[in-house]
């Protein structure tokens, strides 16, 4: 056992209240404290899993410019087609409801690691498919492991990097949900013209084989609970006695119980919290905004304006500029504002802190789709046609950031279970959106028909300026007990 004089013994204290196990905590400055590591060391992680957030995402719309050529190569429909983007969309979303828990009870290393092995090599089989139900099918399981950068990349960025200065790096990750998208039909579109659909799922493998080899390599665990109990269990063996350790937060249920309890925790949050239902709700809209534009780029540049398939893949930069403006310039405010108003209110932060800045992104959400909306219904040259994507980009990047992460400050030590909350509903209402949105063109045009997203995102718009005067009350109100 660790005498005074031991290296470990700073880290250890008496247990309370009758426990006689003694405590493993991290000291000041600990280097096995994620929260330590130096900054290089935590930009190694957020790189690769920010990767892994891209490349997920990235594949879910990669093929998009081939659905025509994909739908004559199987015999089958382009709603067909369009079936495997739903299947991985919403697959992508339920992924979190299961990954997120259990990389609270596992770790986020070993759940990144196997699972985006997983990801990887269905890569294989979705580019052999020989029909359509293969590739639709293939493609679901591969959305739900290919989730694991969406469902615990805000839990690792929470376990490394302390509140006030959490914003800016979030921000770069979370580009890769909504970047991803975005690119994807871009270098998909230079694919499939010069190569063939199938190809793009063989460079998807090369690059997350690549990604995959590196987080073996370099991803190291930054949960605190696993990082402790590995240092508990490294104690009790080394003892020389048959002295006993124990860390705060330890949880001593049986295994079954913990597992079960995990998995229902994002559910609980979602249905028990109205700040997350709401904003799950407003986040789902404009998801299935962002992916109803997308599927429907092809149609409208392609058939309306006449341009070429590496073109309108070109025209996606009109929304991913917008994200990077608002990357740039936008979220690192978010950081500001929350340490003004945390100084202005004694030093006592608050988690309603973040969402000042949604208010620029709501109003700009609605303006960029209703002047989309009927440029395109009216057939209006490209270039202001397509900055309107531009503004509607910058909206939605704000809006994501700032509730993103106003659940990790919420809900800190389980921050990955509440993230999923708002991805599972967000991934399930937009996957399945893009589905019925050719028949609402065709019935009242594209004029009319994207101002339904427009008036529905306006409708929620005043969400974040309400949370914000009301938000802690309702905290409050609604306290559950995780």
């Amino acid at each position: 056992m660790p005498d005074e004089s031991d290296e470990t013994s700073p880290l250890l204290e008496n247990g309370h209240g009758g426990d006689e196990r003694k405590l493993v905590k991290f000291e000041e400055d600990d280097k096995e404290n994620p929260r330590c590591w130096p900054k290089s060391r935590k930009m190694i992680n957020v790189g690769i899993i920010a990767l892994m957030a891209i490349l997920s995402p990235l594949a879910s719309s990669m093929f998009t410019p081939g659905i025509n050529q994909i739908a004559e190569d199987l015999g089958a429909t382009q709603e067909q087609v369009i079936g495997a983007t739903t299947g991985f969309v919403v697959f992508l979303g339920l992924g979190p409801l299961i990954l997120a828990p259990l990389s609270e009870t596992f770790g986020r290393r070993k759940l990144y690691l196997i699972c985006f092995t997983f990801f990887t090599l269905l890569q294989i089989p979705t580019a052999l498919s020989p029909n359509v139900a293969t590739l639709v099918a293939v493609r679901t399981i591969s959305g739900f492991f290919g989730s694991v950068g969406i469902a615990n990349g805000g839990g690792t960025i929470s376990d490394m990097f302390k509140p006030e200065e959490r914003a800016g790096i979030f921000g770069w990750y979370l580009l890769g949900p909504l970047l991803g998208p975005t690119l994807g039909p871009l270098f998909g579109g230079l694919i499939v013209e010069y190569l063939s659909w199938r190809w793009v799922f063989w460079i998807l493998l090369i690059v997350c084989a690549v990604n995959t080899a590196l987080g073996y390599l370099f991803l190291k665990e930054s949960y605190a609970p696993v990082i402790l109990e590995a240092r508990r269990e490294a104690y009790e063996a080394s003892s020389d006695s048959n002295t006993k350790f124990k860390f705060d937060g330890q949880d001593d249920r049986p295994f079954h119980t913990k597992i079960l309890e995990s998995m229902q925790r994002p559910l609980r949050i979602l249905f028990t919290q109205p700040i997350v239902l709401i904003m799950a709700i407003y986040q789902a809209i404009l998801f299935g905004t962002n992916y109803t534009l997308f599927t429907n780029f092809q149609d409208i540049w392609g058939d309306g304006y006449g341009f070429s398939t590496t073109k309108v893949g070109l025209l996606y930069l009109g929304p991913g500029l917008g994200f990077l403006a608002a990357v740039w310039f936008i979220v690192p405010k978010i950081d500001t504002i929350y340490n003004k108003l945390t100084k202005r209110n004694n030093g006592e932060a608050k988690p309603e802190y973040r969402l000042p800045l949604a208010n620029i992104g709501s109003v700009l959400i609605p303006i960029g789709l209703f002047w989309f909306a009927w440029c395109v219904q009216y057939h209006v040259h490209w270039f202001p046609t397509i900055l309107s994507t531009f503004f509607f980009g910058i909206g939605q990047i704000t809006v994501f950031n700032t509730v993103q992460n106003y659940y990790i400050d919420s809900f800190s030590k389980y921050a990955a279970s509440a993230i999923a909350a708002g991805a599972v509903f967000r991934s399930l209402v937009g996957g399945t959106i893009p589905l019925f949105a050719p028949g609402l063109f065709d019935r009242i045009g594209y004029g009319w028909g994207f101002s339904v997203f427009a008036f529905a995102s306006l409708a929620l718009s005043p969400s974040p300026l309400l949370f914000f005067y009301y938000g802690e009350r309702l905290r409050k109100r609604f306290a559950i007990e995780l």
